[in-house]
């Protein structure tokens, strides 16, 4: 499977084709959650660098309490440290604040910054500010990684296991209950608080071949890994185990069904390793001492296709590509993008 197949790959790789390739960047486009820059005179670490803007969410209504587009601009950042294992250094944002929110929105959203800042043992060392007719929030984090243990998106093999670095599906399990107009109750928003996974990030560049975060979800996360690897993955579809409590209990109450929550974009910044199998213990191992819990996932497979193997036992290979494009097909109409996407499911065989 190709990467241009992607939309989003092909408009990436049309900016970064303007653009001159610096000698000190070690990482190419879509290869790394952040940028690595070689710094002159530092021979132990590479800079890790990363951006991303919180407005869409902001503006369509998905995010409403301002502490929730606070807390996600910053963890959008340290999410993308963490998935290279990076030791934050702190970050700056740009915000733009709508002239037309009350002074409690715009302290609403610092707070949900800071608030992001401590859980990650990290602040925010400046920034900049305007006004305009509605919210941006912009994060710039950057963080130190050992050049003795990089990790990037490049490096999954056939064999190697699977894992997140927590349970999924709250993140689409609130752009669902925004999109369908359900009562805030019935998914409330400050479930949605993904949480730093700094010292997860350290785990994994210790002992994983790859990593990627879950920003656009997980099935995102496997077919853009599929992609740079030229592997596929062959993933156990046990929602009940693999998705959050909330998410479930949306899901049954909605009727929608487990994958649902996998495939579409909203994520919710869990960390996806591959890790080969003759170090899967002592991963666990390390990871059980350290208190945290990563969750099985599959493995990984010659077969460059992703084969989804649900609870009743059925096994479908599928192209994930579909899911991944069709928010650009209809033209980013949400409600549009909700119908098609239930739809794209059944045809495709899910479960």
């Amino acid at each position: 499977m190709k990467m241009d197949e992607i939309v989003e790959n092909r408009v990436i790789d049309q900016w970064v084709r303007a653009f001159t390739r610096p000698a000190n960047r070690v990482n190419a486009a879509h290869e790394s959650d952040a940028e690595l820059v070689a710094l002159p005179g530092s021979p132990d670490s590479f800079l890790a660098v990363t951006i991303d803007a919180v407005a869409e969410e902001i503006a369509e209504g998905i995010y409403r309490d301002p502490f929730t587009a606070g807390w996600v601009s910053i963890i959008a950042s340290l999410s993308d440290l963490s998935a290279v294992g990076a030791d934050p250094l702190g970050l700056v944002v740009a915000v733009t604040l709508d002239g037309s929110k009350p002074a409690e929105f715009h302290a609403g959203v610092a707070q949900g910054m800071e608030a992001a800042c401590r859980a990650g043992n990290t602040a925010i060392l400046g920034g900049d500010t305007n006004f305009g007719d509605r919210t941006i929030l912009t994060g710039c984090a950057f963080g130190l990684v050992p050049k003795r243990r990089v990790i990037t998106r490049r490096g999954c093999r056939p064999r190697d296991v699977v894992y997140a670095s927590g349970r999924l599906g709250a993140g689409n399990a609130l752009g669902l209950a925004r999109l369908s107009g359900l009562p805030d109750a019935a998914f409330p928003e400050n479930l949605y608080r993904p949480a730093p996974r700094i010292a997860e990030g350290r785990l994994v560049r210790e002992y994983a071949t790859g990593c990627m975060d879950t920003s656009d979800g997980l099935f995102a996360t496997l077919d853009q890994l599929l992609r740079l690897n030229n592997v596929g993955f062959r993933i156990e579809c046990d929602w009940q185990r693999l998705l959050c409590a909330p998410a479930l209990e949306l899901g049954r109450r909605a009727g929608v069904p487990g994958w649902a929550f996998a495939a579409a974009p909203h994520g919710e910044f869990e960390l996806v390793a591959t890790v080969a199998p003759d170090r899967e213990h002592e991963f666990l191992a390390a990871a059980a001492a350290q208190g945290k819990q990563f969750l099985r996932l599959g493995t990984v497979q010659e077969k460059p296709v992703t084969t989804l193997v649900f609870a009743s036992g059925r096994a479908v290979d599928i192209d994930l590509a579909p899911f991944r494009n069709l928010l650009f097909e209809v033209g980013g109409d949400l409600k549009r993008f909700q119908s098609e996407f239930l739809q794209l499911g059944v045809r495709l065989g899910l479960e």
